[in-house]
């Protein structure tokens, strides 16, 4: 069921000057209380008054009550949603590996050089295409792994690696 709405339960309220009275209380799941006041004209008006003040309260309540209800179906780890069993997840595998592997291989890289390296040396070293070096580099920088300084002498921007 969807949120409960007070300006929806208020309007509800109001069809009791039409001699309806308690729909507002079967919309905030309060069914025994519904079919009470519908019975008996709202508690004799008295109660149809009284809930005027109290409409926001059981709007918040029946949410609380749907939250905790939809919550109970999720587990500790989320919402539990079956996955067709004719559904490859190898490929989303795959590409994490990918990541992975070029990460490490960055990492060899800059161990080998020293720690520091260029983009044109990774890209060299690594063989990945310049946009693939781009990412991987601002991924390191992202990580901690790296950290950007330029080149004394010639003022190229250098990537130093903590190894």
């Amino acid at each position: 069921m969807a949120r409960a709405k007070t300006e929806t339960a208020y309007m509800l309220w109001t069809l009791g000057f039409l001699g309806i009275c308690g729909l507002h209380r079967f919309y905030t799941g309060q069914v025994v209380l519904g079919i009470v006041y519908l019975c008996t004209f709202g508690l004799f008006g008295f109660g149809q008054l009284i809930d005027l003040v109290l409409v926001p309260g059981m709007v918040k309540n029946r949410n609380d009550y749907l939250r905790r209800q939809y919550l109970t179906e999720w587990g500790e780890e989320g919402l539990v949603m079956p996955v067709p069993m004719e559904r490859n997840l190898v490929a989303a595998q795959g590409v994490a590996q990918l990541q992975t592997d070029s990460m490490q291989q960055l990492l060899r890289v800059a161990y080998a050089n020293g720690g520091k390296l260029s983009k044109a040396q990774v890209a060299l070293h690594t063989g990945l295409s310049t946009d693939r070096v781009d990412a991987l580099i601002h991924e390191a920088l992202r990580c901690g792994y790296a950290d950007v300084t330029n080149d004394p002498d010639s003022g190229a921007v250098r990537y130093v690696f903590d190894l």
